[in-house]
């Protein structure tokens, strides 16, 4: 081969350690975000928590801490866009990014240039709030209130075993089959594999020994509340209810009705769950008219009881949403519309107050040249750099959650019927940023509003089409679809398709495999199911 040169023209992304992690940033939740922030704690000698709640002073680095223009937007959107397909924390090769220094080793913290130390870094402290505040109220609003923590169903379980007068050992056994429910309150393994748990495979006398004793303790588990606890299936936890309920002296519930309803228990719950009462009559009750319809009184009987036991002790703390943005009314807009104006901004209590550790960063300004100087100053400017970004993420998260209450204010004033089409281009074209940072700013953030409260992609819905060429949101829809179900006779439930009728009747086009989607997405039963006994 002839040796010759060519030229070549290629793009390529080149993603610095700041950009990173400001991409990751963005798409954390509330609970992920306050984990790297006590990571960064860790792992940083320059970063402390900054507990004054002194008004922020000027910074000395302006580059870093400056409100954003649109320019500076532009710029880092279009990095973004480069990397619409990285939504996780890593870059992946795809997008050609290209990482200073290779990024295996410690990354390189200096890119905005700034090689000497502030004059007071210090300065970089302050309760690192989003640049752009809505201060024109005055009074700032209180975050939601962290629901109670209650008693679990286990420790309600011990505390009514201490009532009960056993011996040692089989109050062993009955704390051990507490300790082995789950969260609905059922025993799911069988006694004979807990026994080998403990016992090993081989000991066949201890094993033996053991199901005798947690057959007792089982049974007096099963006697303790709530009613219907400890069971190892659905027929039985029913059963344990039927049972109390038969008991119970001062139950004003039909003998008859509570006896068919045990023997329904005996049967396959397939059948109970068809509804074929037909069948159940047969099998159940004497036959007849008469027995057909306490059939039916069993039915609606059972279906008062509670398959779930543990429910009212659900660990709630797991289900605790920390809203990130606070939304509240602030008047009307006009008198004609009857619409209010809404003040969004964000929730003080999820902003980690940060700054650089003065006394570490004035001895490394005063130890110049010295040995580790180099990387100790990268250190330092990791720091600065986080402080920024987490400032760009809450102040990102505030300009997206304001222009989505400004297109969803109807919702905000009359419902989720008032709902509008909503896609993630719409926000991205109004504010200059890519439809995958939208994406990651509305993903596991939640906005807590006048009405409840919902997390940021909640908003967003595509449009069915309308008889006048407009469009009408899916959440819209299945608020409609909701509301006509509710007001259905429970004798003649609505099918499938005569709901999309009604939906066509309000002018909305709506097919009826698409009512079935949104009927299932509410988790309403079909129309043969919901009919009344």
């Amino acid at each position: 081969m002839k040796p010759g040169l060519s030229l070549r023209v290629s793009q390529h992304l080149a993603l610095t350690p700041q950009l990173q992690q400001s991409i990751r940033l963005l798409q954390l939740s509330t609970l992920e975000l306050s984990q790297e922030v006590e990571q960064m704690l860790d792992e940083n000698p320059f970063l402390e928590r900054n507990a004054d709640e002194a008004p922020r002073e000027e910074f000395g680095l302006e580059a870093a801490d400056t409100p954003a223009q649109a320019d500076d937007y532009g710029a880092d959107d279009a990095m973004f866009s480069g990397a619409v397909s990285a939504n996780s924390t890593s870059t992946e090769s795809q997008n050609e990014a290209e990482i200073p220094g290779g990024g295996a080793d410690e990354p390189d913290w200096s890119g905005d240039g700034t090689v000497e130390m502030a004059p007071n870094d210090a300065e970089w402290g302050g309760d690192a709030p989003a640049r752009t505040r809505n201060d024109a109220e005055g009074d700032g609003a209180d975050a939601t209130e962290l629901a109670r923590s209650q008693e679990s169903l286990t420790a309600f379980l011990h505390r009514q075993a201490l009532s009960l007068r056993l011996s040692e050992v089989d109050t062993a056994a009955l704390r051990f089959l507490i300790e082995s429910l789950n969260d609905d309150g059922y025993l799911e393994e069988p006694l004979e594999e807990l026994a080998i748990s403990l016992a090993g495979p081989d000991d066949l006398e201890q094993i033996e020994e053991l199901v005798h004793r947690f057959t007792v303790a089982q049974r007096l588990l099963q006697s303790l509340e709530p009613v219907g606890v400890g069971a190892r299936n659905l027929a039985e936890c029913l059963t344990l209810q039927l049972t109390a309920l038969a008991a119970d002296e001062d139950s004003d519930a039909d003998p008859d009705t509570v006896r068919t309803a045990l023997s329904i228990c005996q049967q396959p719950l397939e059948m109970l769950a068809r509804r074929d009462i037909r069948r159940l009559t047969l099998l159940c009750s004497e036959g007849g008219a008469s027995g057909e319809e306490r059939t039916r009184a069993a039915m609606a009987l059972i279906a008062r009881l509670e398959p779930r036991p543990g429910r009212r002790f659900a660990d709630v703390e797991r289900n605790i949403i920390i809203p990130d943005v606070i939304v509240r009314k602030a008047g009307r807009a006009n008198g004609h519309s009857g619409q209010h104006n809404f003040i969004v901004q964000l929730n003080p209590d999820v902003m980690p107050r940060l700054r650089v550790h003065d006394i570490y960063a004035g001895a490394l300004r005063g130890h110049k040249g010295g040995e580790g100087h180099q990387g100790m100053q990268q250190r330092l400017q990791e720091a600065r750099w986080f402080i920024k970004n987490i400032q760009q993420r809450f102040d990102t998260i505030l300009r997206v959650s304001r222009a989505i209450v400004e297109r969803q204010k109807n919702f905000f004033t009359h419902g989720e019927l008032a709902m509008r089409p909503l896609v993630l281009r719409d926000i991205a074209d109004e504010l200059g940023l890519h439809e995958s940072t939208i994406s990651r700013v509305t993903t596991a953030k939640y906005m807590a509003t006048p009405i409840g409260t919902y997390e940021l992609k909640y908003f967003f819905g595509s449009g069915l089409g309308t008889e006048t060429g407009g469009n009408a949101s899916s959440t819209a829809v299945r608020a409609l679809i909701k509301q006509f179900v509710s007001a259905e006779n429970p004798a003649k439930p609505l099918s499938d398709s005569q709901i999309a009728e009604m939906l066509k009747e309000q002018g909305i086009e709506c097919a009826r495999r698409t009512v079935a989607k949104y009927r299932e997405a509410l988790k309403i039963a079909p129309a043969n199911l919901r009919k009344a006994l």
